[in-house]
């Protein structure tokens, strides 16, 4: 017996010596007073030379995560093989030249941790790693991403509207943001009043691209002359998707009770109010324009993450128990060519998000639909190791399902949205949506909402044609003409 404990004891001691290089990180006073306490990611990548920037689940690269407290400037810590890591421990990643970053998540509300304003961060570093067990490389963090700017121009404004809700769900300031795009006719027609489109960006997009632009300006949709809000939905924990929720905060109510209340205070709108959006942005508006019904006048929503979770990406979420694999145990795939060539799959994703820990797409989802757990972070969907679907969890995410929502609920909402919706996507989606939005047509048909439904040839990406737009602008104004009538 203490032979066999003594084995085991001497196995126990090399797996944790290991035979990893290790990175020494720290971060300087003048970059940051300090201490730290938070997460801190190492990313490495052999062909971004910015390993910080790659993309998330459509690029799988390694990455590793600590957990630290209270380091203080100056102190190093080390990434080794007890780092959580993606896709292999530090020992086991393949060997060869990478770029190498290092950052310190400091959360102050960005979206994306490499991009989150005040994250402290190292220039890239070019390491070989080898055999060489004892081989350590060090980077300083003396860099700090810089606060957003928003500079106006005639025609895009910035709107930062305090919200009260949010800051007290979030426990510091915040607001809700956004660019406003003011028709050519604004000035030209001073007494004139316009209807409002808001326009809700995918996953990802920043309102922020509009700073300075001196050749934007609000584009009528067909011959309607409106302002245009972009929206992008960008919060900590992802897409805020505009929607109430136990983690992100009263995001829906932020908007429609301050942001707009404020909107309409600083510029001259008429009271009219439509939604469109495409990908994360067309889930919004769908769900804005579906639990808002008074609020919004019409909604286009284009390409929309999942609408009905029985085909959440091709997964059941109501009967499978795996996300990472169907019952025959092929894997599912979250990204495609053309609907059909496999790119990702969901269980690189939910495994390098769960190393990169928040801001990126699954997160994104898990922040709106899950329940606050008893740590304070959204309760996971799924076990990160084996993909095994929380049923418990599943329980909160289905008030989030669109189609269950509209189904179990039409003969309240049916004088408020009958006829309101169009929902349109492409027949190739990349990230199988049409799936669901099949299973939203038929069941709206049942329900005869009088809901148009349009699908095109092309993939999330392709389907933008002037065809496409057309109809989508031709059903808004359609909807304007029959608000004008009521009005």
């Amino acid at each position: 017996m203490l032979k066999q404990y003594l084995l085991l004891l001497f196995a126990a001691f090399l797996y944790t010596a290991g035979d990893a290089q290790t990175f020494q990180v720290s971060y300087p006073a003048a970059t940051f007073s300090g201490p730290f306490t938070g997460k801190v990611i190492l990313y490495l990548n052999k062909e971004n030379r910015n390993p910080k920037d790659a993309m998330a689940d459509l690029e799988s690269f390694p990455c590793f995560s600590l957990d630290v407290r209270d380091v203080k400037p100056g102190t190093s810590i080390v990434f080794d093989d007890q780092a959580a890591a993606y896709p292999v421990k530090l020992s086991d990643i393949e060997r060869g030249e990478y770029y190498v970053q290092a950052v310190w998540d400091r959360n102050l509300g960005g979206r994306a941790i490499a991009e989150s304003p005040g994250n402290l961060y190292s220039l890239p570093l070019k390491a070989k790693l080898t055999k060489d067990a004892k081989a350590s490389f060090t980077l300083s963090c003396d860099q700090v991403v810089a606060q957003q700017k928003f500079t106006d121009t005639k025609f895009v404004k910035e709107l930062k509207a305090a919200s009260a809700l949010l800051s007290k769900s979030q426990g510091r300031p915040m607001t809700v943001d956004a660019a406003v795009l003011l028709p050519q006719e604004y000035y030209s027609q001073p007494q004139r009043q316009f209807p409002v489109l808001f326009l809700v960006s995918g996953y990802g997009g920043d309102y922020h691209r509009l700073s300075g632009d001196t050749t934007a300006f609000s584009r009528p949709f067909d011959t309607v002359s409106c302002i245009t809000v972009f929206l992008d939905g960008n919060c900590a924990g992802g897409h805020s998707v505009y929607a109430n929720s136990d983690n992100n905060g009263p995001w829906g109510d932020a908007l429609t009770k301050e942001f707009i209340p404020q909107l309409e205070r600083a510029y001259r709108c008429n009271g009219a109010r439509f939604v469109r959006g495409h990908s994360s942005g067309g889930w919004t508006v769908l769900w804005l324009q579906t639990h808002y019904p008074d609020v919004f006048a019409g909604c286009w929503s284009s390409s929309p993450d999942p609408v009905d979770f029985r085909n959440f990406q091709r997964v059941n979420l109501y009967e499978d128990d795996n996300i990472y694999y169907g019952k025959d145990g092929s894997p599912h795939a979250v990204a495609t060519i053309a609907g059909y060539f496999p790119v990702a799959t969901m269980k690189q994703c939910y495994q390098q998000e769960f190393v990169l820990y928040r801001g990126e797409q699954m997160h994104s989802f898990n922040q709106v639909f899950s329940a606050k757990g008893a740590d304070g972070q959204p309760v996971p969907l799924c076990d990160p190791v084996t993909g095994a679907i929380d049923k418990a969890c599943f329980e909160h995410w289905k008030t989030y399902d669109i189609c269950a929502y509209l189904r179990n609920n039409w003969p309240a909402l049916e004088k408020g949205l009958q006829g309101k919706i169009r929902v349109s996507v492409g027949n190739q989606d990349n990230f199988l949506l049409n799936y669901a939005v099949h299973m939203l047509d038929d069941e709206m048909k049942k329900l005869n909402t009088q809901f148009v439904f349009g699908y095109y040839p092309g993939d999330h990406f392709t389907l933008n044609t002037p065809e496409y737009q057309a109809a989508g602008a031709t059903f808004l104004a359609q909807r304007y003409a029959q608000w004008k009538m009521l009005h």
